[in-house]
């Protein structure tokens, strides 16, 4: 019987291993999936260990208009609050052209060489066309987005300050809890970008080229009130001279306006982001507003200032984003548009109506 049964074709040889029940390579390919189905500790985890992968996540639920990802982006940043805020925030604006991004980047390889941890926030414009982003500032600065002490993060703006104001915020918590200790915030360079910019820094770098033309004044006035340096770029070769003149221009100039409440005289100076020259000189002048700003308590009360305008401004955000989206108030303000091309209404009339409506909607 024994001697049958060992000469089964049936018994399995030893050493032949038996066919797993399980696809290895669907398991494998579930269990990355389920990596990107992060829970909020999860999230903060990571962000704290710096893990830039997972930092691009949270930022993109925080960019994201859906419902189920805005509400697990705020859960992210409610727990990364704790750990935000020891970073300088660096805006940097000027004319399309002027060398943002070159700037940028020469001086955050300058400080990453130094040992410090660099972010960059790019509101990068929207085509009214195709929805895309137009400058992709992540693929200008090449040696940068390599660097492994730096971070860069385009948002397109898609046509709203406001949206992109909210968004940069949040991203900048995000950054700070991930250890980015030097955060530059890049704008667009025209209209209004630039005040919802300085409602969020520390410090504010005005951008500019020596002869760029009596044109573009209307827009220089307006900018350098808000302005703690402005600095003349592409300060090499043939240009260096025209540089120094516009320099001196500039230091006049900022003398006549009116001190700011930070104590801090706002200073004038040069560079090429280029050749690399004279960007030591602006960390230094960056550095010294903060020593004196932090020292005159000017820098936690203009921090405290920041957050209380975000507030209100997010409540803003939110009474009219609920008030245009209520069903009956679109319908009803169509009525009342219609009346007011048709002289039936005045505009207070009109408002008054909507308002009396959504006031009952909401109760």
């Amino acid at each position: 019987m024994n001697s049958k049964s060992n000469k089964s074709a049936l018994k399995i040889r030893e050493g032949i291993e038996q066919p797993s029940q399980i696809n290895r390579k669907a398991a494998k390919e579930y269990r990355i999936h389920k990596k990107n189905i992060l829970l909020p500790d999860d999230y903060l985890k990571e962000i704290l260990k710096g893990n830039r992968s997972v930092l691009s996540k949270a930022i993109t639920l925080v960019e994201s208009t859906l419902a189920a990802h805005q509400e697990i982006a705020q859960k992210i940043i409610e727990l990364c609050v704790p750990y935000a805020g020891n970073s300088i925030r660096i805006a940097v604006t000027g004319i399309p052209g002027v060398g943002k991004s070159t700037f940028i980047e020469s001086l955050g390889k300058y400080l990453t060489a130094s040992g410090r941890k660099v972010a960059v926030l790019a509101i990068d414009p929207t085509s009214t066309r195709t929805g895309g982003s137009i400058l992709g500032d992540k693929t200008r600065m090449e040696e940068l987005s390599v660097d492994p002490h730096a971070f860069i993060r385009p948002s397109p703006s898609a046509g709203t300050l406001g949206g992109v104001a909210r968004k940069t915020r949040e991203s900048i918590i995000l950054c700070e809890a991930a250890g980015f200790n030097t955060i530059f915030i890049e704008t667009v360079g025209v209209g209004q970008s630039e005040t919802v910019a300085h409602s969020m820094v520390d410090f504010f770098l005005l951008l500019m080229i020596a002869g760029a033309g009596d044109e573009l004044q209307g827009i220089k006035r307006g900018i350098m009130e808000m302005a703690d340096a402005v600095i003349i770029n592409k300060s090499d070769g043939e240009n260096k001279l025209k540089a120094e003149i516009a320099k001196k221009e500039y230091e006049k100039t900022l003398k006549l306006f009116r001190r700011p409440p930070s104590g801090w005289q706002p200073i004038a100076g040069t560079c090429s982001a280029l050749t690399k020259e004279g960007i030591p000189e602006i960390w230094e002048i960056i550095s010294r507003y903060y020593e004196i700003t932090k020292k005159n308590g000017w820098f936690d009360k203009n921090r405290q200032e920041q957050a209380l305008y975000s507030m209100h401004e997010m409540i803003k955000e939110f009474l009219t984003s609920n008030f245009y989206n209520n069903p009956k108030i679109s319908s009803l303000l169509i009525e009342q548009e219609n009346a007011l091309k048709n002289n039936k209404t005045t505009s207070y009339l009109a408002a008054q109506l909507l308002i009396d409506a959504y006031k009952k909607e909401i109760e």
